[in-house]
C-alpha cells in the first residue's frame, strides 16, 4: 500500500508533463514568429516608436 502511495504521484505527474509536450506539439503558439529577440531590452522597443501625435503635452523631466 504504501508503495503505491509513493507511485500514483509520480505516475500522475508523469502524465501532466507528456500533455503539456503533447500540447506544445500539436497547438503551438501563433505568435511565436512575432517576438522581439531576446537581447533586446523591453525598454528599447518603445524608445523607437513613432512620436506622439500634435497637441500632446510633452513628458515631463
Amino acid at each position: 500500500m504504501a508503495m503505491l502511495a509513493v507511485l500514483i504521484p509520480l505516475l500522475m505527474l508523469g502524465v501532466v508533463l507528456v500533455l503539456g509536450r503533447y500540447e506544445e506539439l500539436l497547438l503551438p503558439q501563433e505568435d511565436a514568429g512575432r517576438r522581439e529577440p531576446a537581447g533586446v531590452p523591453p525598454g528599447a522597443a518603445a524608445a523607437t516608436s513613432s512620436p506622439a501625435p500634435a497637441g500632446t503635452p510633452a513628458p515631463s523631466p
